[in-house]
């Protein structure tokens, strides 16, 4: 397990006693991206998950957390992008996310985790609403950090449970339908 130790002040604001929160960032690809640290529960370094049938291509499979099966995302391909390479780098993030009924832990691939970050809300600009390389839904803002943005995931979006149900269930449909003998 990778710990979170490195925790940076975004030092960017213009008022000393603003409101602060706290990013964890990570690597997709060639781009940064982050999470508030209240969502994230561990760090752990990869291990291949199992896989599941007839389930989307963004989920890897399912790991054992003490006990839990939890469903690994490959967040690269939930953002419509190529499937992420697994290299010493690689870590699966866990996630706490809101369920229907429950909060449900869920793990994310990236391809590299750096720090946590103490960014002031003052610093956090809305989202953008063209451009983006990923749905604006997913993007619950952009901070600026020296001379580039860092891109923050609501994952409550991203991540969504019933979302993610509904692509799996008409996966399946899919899968049910080409399975079908042809009738001639």
């Amino acid at each position: 397990m990778k710990p979170l130790h490195l925790l940076r002040k975004h030092e960017h604001s213009a008022e000393p006693q603003a409101d602060v929160s706290q990013y964890l960032t990570f690597q997709l690809g060639d781009d940064v991206f982050a999470i508030g640290i209240l969502a994230i529960r561990e760090i752990l370094e990869y291990l291949k998950p199992t896989h599941v049938p007839l389930m989307p291509p963004f989920i890897r499979g399912v790991m054992n957390l003490r006990g839990s099966v939890v469903p690994v995302i490959d967040l690269s391909l939930r953002f419509a992008r190529g499937e992420t390479e697994i290299n010493r780098r690689t870590c699966v993030v866990i996630i706490e996310v809101e369920g229907e009924e429950q909060l449900q832990l869920i793990g994310i691939l990236v391809d590299a985790v750096h720090e946590v970050l103490a960014i002031p809300d003052a610093d956090i600009e809305p989202p953008p609403q063209f451009g983006s390389k990923i749905r604006v839904d997913f993007i619950a803002g952009m901070a600026k950090l020296d001379s580039h943005f860092i891109v923050l995931l609501n994952v409550n979006k991203v991540l969504s449970v019933d979302e993610m149900a509904l692509i799996s269930s008409l996966g399946q449909q899919e899968a049910a339908v080409e399975s079908l003998p042809e009738k001639a």
